[in-house]
């Protein structure tokens, strides 16, 4: 029988990557984003690659009486839902604290954390009522150390890091698994987006090593989803081989 998840976030970067890895095994893919074409391209073309059913939902996740109408309206075949994979997030600028632009700290806020709180809050009554299924939450190694000028991107990975903890202890009575998966430095439009579509920081970024790529999460994903029942990933920090932490990294 054919498994379900639910990925934010999926139009571009570790969501679109961890759409193609499940579909290409045969699950189902309820896929979200805010850019309605390309959501609805990208759903086409999977279903066409794989044998399997492709439902979007276009909303932001900022947006908490959009997330609770696309969810909680459902059609009763994608209600059971086995994986739901919180990936929607960006970063927006990197600026020191005194300078920061506090429309880029709402965004990263609205998005980062709470727009990870609405979707969980919406699913999970779908996988407390199965009394089974599995959060993944993208987080990342600025939710372990804050380092300079990273302020409120940090602080929201940082808060990702505890709700996910909060996740695991509340829901361990449910058989509810939750997995949170801390990239480092990875080429994706991240820094497109966190430089505000300057290509040439943005491309400075990644020079002189070989990044994480998009796929390498999605595989890494795909494995903690696929572990035996009785097996969790609660926590997990994966970086390219040039990187230790969020402080050093050698090109």
């Amino acid at each position: 029988m054919s498994k379900t998840i639910l990925i934010t976030g999926a139009t571009s970067g570790f969501g679109k990557a961890i759409a193609e890895v499940f579909a290409a095994a045969n699950w189902n893919c309820i896929i979200t984003g805010r850019r309605a074409e390309k959501l609805n391209n990208f759903a086409k073309e999977l279903e066409i690659k794989y044998p399997i059913k492709v439902l979007p939902l276009v909303f932001d996740v900022q947006d908490r009486e959009a997330v609770f109408a696309a969810i909680n309206g459902l059609p009763s075949e994608w209600q059971a839902i086995d994986v739901l994979v919180n990936n929607a997030g960006l970063a927006l600028g990197r600026d020191s604290f005194e300078n920061a632009n506090l429309d880029d700290w709402d965004t990263m806020m609205n998005t980062n954390v709470k727009g990870l709180m609405y979707v969980s809050k919406a699913v999970i009554p779908f996988l407390t009522s199965r009394k089974k299924g599995h959060i993944i939450n993208i987080g990342s190694t600025a939710g372990k150390e804050v380092y300079k000028d990273g302020n409120a991107y940090c602080a929201s990975k940082h808060a990702v890091d505890a709700l996910s903890k909060a996740m695991r202890i509340d829901l361990l009575p449910y058989g509810i698994k939750v997995t949170t998966v801390h990239p480092g430095a990875a080429e994706t439009e991240f820094s497109i987006v966190r430089f505000k579509g300057d290509q040439t920081k943005a491309v400075l970024v990644y020079d002189g090593y070989k990044a994480l790529q998009a796929e390498d999460v999605a595989n890494i994903v795909f494995y903690s989803a696929n572990l035996p029942d009785h097996v969790c990933i609660n926590d997990l920090v994966v970086t390219c081989l040039s990187q230790a932490n969020s402080f050093y990294l050698h090109k």
